[in-house]
């Protein structure tokens, strides 16, 4: 393997999504960069760099330089591929998530001005492939990746090149252990986390086993059957695995684990860690715990902007911590007025670097509204502050409940009602009252087979929390609304949890 071209991709001083399938076409050549669970298919690194290349003359035959191109193809590792030929092309790729609603999609095509939407490359005449990529710098804008319109329409978020490679290449630098190293992978491309995650098993040369749509028995199988090496997950992806048996399941080929896109329980994260191991020894067998990655970050962000790793690499990065930033990253938590904050104390966490988003496609003051003028993104967190410069997160701004003068972070409410024994999710939202403008109410979501007692629930919250944080009134619920990336969209739970309450 050429050593030289890994470490020149290693250094990513140059690198686009136009130009990165050719770089690793001559680095792994023929070896496996995907199998697609779906259909078997397994296609090469060769393959891939030629079908971006066709695909992208293709495009460019169509469109004119700087044109938007709408990817509706459905969940697909295609649709990958389909983001790196538009940008080959000099074209601007927005990629669709398949769990958006028809309305949203046309909003993504109205508000991109799309010139041309493709639901498959197969839409295509690629006999003339492009031979080369059109020139990019680093620094321009590579793609419009919308945000889940929870809390409102989708926006276009404008990331760059480097914005959406941060540190993944230097994953070239790592050797794999065998040739049986495996990612396993079912997230939704056109998000943020699933895009980032396949980035990182192209840079680092591993074979990435792609499922189109999560079921958690059939991802237990894939990581038992081909022995994996990792996995990466949103939250709610870990516990419905839990649920559908992942503690006898022979998971010991995971070294890694990762999660991303919501705040992961620490005690979750732990169960995985056992499942998993450090190696594999010879008539010995599985040794130690897996590691497990959480990143924090978001759309706006490119990805990960901070890890948290368990074990740890660096002081400061447990303890319920958010991790530390990455390099390039700067972090400032400040007090409603812009001040920073002493350690210790909870405020807004702010965000600079290159990674940052450039702003909001066609929306000048959702823009303003995101980035100050010095450009620090305020990303609507709430941390609190600590040593070494690590921040704890508490919740989103809009999801602090302000009960008779005292803050409730949901996010914290929740995490001790889902050790309760019986409870197995709990999203917890702001309800109206006369006396203390607003209270916490919570809808659970019960393990199988156990029934729903609101006065055992509230005797264990009384035991555990502070008597404001107590939720004023529990209702169970089947399951959560949520988005393409199984969270859960509490704007909607609020609404039934209400329905409930006033029935």
């Amino acid at each position: 393997m050429n050593f030289g071209a890994r470490f020149d991709l290693a250094r990513g001083k140059d690198l686009t999504l136009g130009v990165v399938m050719e770089r690793l076409a001559s680095i792994h050549g023929d070896r496996p960069m995907v199998v697609e669970a779906d259909s078997g298919r397994v296609r090469t690194f060769r393959e891939a760099a030629a079908d971006v290349d066709r695909w992208a003359g293709a495009i460019a035959a169509l469109t004119e330089p700087g044109d938007r191109v709408v990817l509706a193809t459905g969940n697909t590792y295609e649709q990958f591929l389909l983001v790196l030929a538009v940008a080959r092309a000099g074209r601007l790729p927005a990629p669709v998530n398949s769990q958006m609603a028809p309305a949203e999609v046309e909003h993504v095509i109205s508000d991109s001005g799309a010139t041309l939407v493709l639901a498959s490359a197969g839409e295509l005449d690629s006999d003339t492939p492009l031979g080369h990529a059109e020139p990019a710098d680093p620094g321009d804008v590579a793609a419009l990746f919308y945000t889940s319109g929870t809390t409102g329409k989708p926006k276009g978020a404008q990331l760059t090149h480097r914005a959406l490679f941060g540190g993944l290449p230097l994953t070239a630098l790592i050797p794999r252990r065998t040739h049986r190293d495996e990612l396993v992978a079912a997230l939704p491309v056109a998000h943020i986390f699933g895009f980032t995650l396949m980035i990182a098993g192209a840079c680092s040369g591993m074979p990435v086993y792609f499922m189109a749509k999560f079921n958690p028995v059939k991802v237990l199988d894939a990581i038992e059957s081909r022995k994996a090496s990792i996995f990466g997950g949103v939250p709610a992806m870990y516990r419905m695995m839990l649920e559908a048996g992942a503690d006898v399941r022979n998971l010991k080929s995971i070294r890694m684990f990762i999660s991303g896109a919501d705040a992961m329980p620490q005690e979750l994260s732990q169960q995985f860690k056992k499942f998993g191991a450090t190696t594999q020894l010879p008539f010995v067998g599985p040794v130690g715990d897996a590691t497990f990655v959480e990143g924090y970050g978001m759309v706006e962000t490119g990805g990960g902007v901070a890890l948290r790793v368990s074990p740890p690499l660096v002081p400061g990065a447990l303890g319920g911590s958010m991790g530390l930033p990455l390099p390039g990253v700067k972090f400032k938590v400040v007090d409603p007025d812009g001040n920073e904050v002493p350690v210790g104390t909870v405020g807004e966490l702010y965000l600079a670097g290159p990674s940052i988003l450039k702003g909001y496609h066609g929306a000048p003051e959702a823009t303003a509204a995101a980035l100050t003028d010095d450009g620090w993104l305020r990303t609507g967190d709430m941390v609190r502050r600590g040593p070494l410069g690590s921040v704890n997160f508490e919740g989103r701004m809009k999801d602090v409940i302000k009960r008779g003068g005292y803050s409730v972070y949901a996010v914290e409410v929740e995490q001790d009602l889902e050790e309760h024994p019986d409870v197995a999710e709990a999203a917890v939202v702001p309800y109206p009252d006369a006396r203390d403008g607003e209270v916490p109410v919570a809808a659970v979501r019960l393990i199988a087979g156990a029934t729903f007692d609101e006065a055992a629930l509230r005797s264990f919250a009384e035991g555990r929390m502070s008597r404001y944080k107590v939720p004023a009134h529990f209702v169970a619920v089947d399951d959560f609304p949520r988005t393409g990336t199984d969270k859960i969209q509490r704007k909607k739970v609020a609404e039934i949890v209400n329905g409930l309450i006033e029935a």
